[in-house]
């Protein structure tokens, strides 16, 4: 994983929001709908997609148009390799 590629990731986790979002989307077993986040983060509409954007473009969650909704679920390769690399600086 390239440098900027984690500086990115870094700063998307840097918001209590957008952790919480990460938080919610894991929890779910598959795929979870936007309006399902709306409905537990008391948030604008627009702001939340703006948290969800730029988890997106960080790469830690996938979107899918399902018909007019959109759905995400957690990037699993993106956090995995995240983690790798958080990994070596355990002690």
């Amino acid at each position: 994983m390239d440098l900027k590629k984690i500086e990115k990731i870094s700063k998307a986790l840097g918001d209590p929001y957008r952790l919480k979002i990460l938080a919610m989307v894991k929890k779910q077993s598959d795929w979870t709908q936007c309006a399902c986040i709306l409905s537990e983060i008391k948030l604008a509409q627009s702001t939340i997609s703006h948290h969800i954007n730029q988890l997106v473009e960080a790469d830690l969650l996938i979107a899918e148009k399902d018909g007019r909704f959109m759905q995400y679920r957690i990037n699993k390769d993106s956090m995995d390799e995240y983690l790798k690399f958080l990994n070596v600086f355990a002690v």
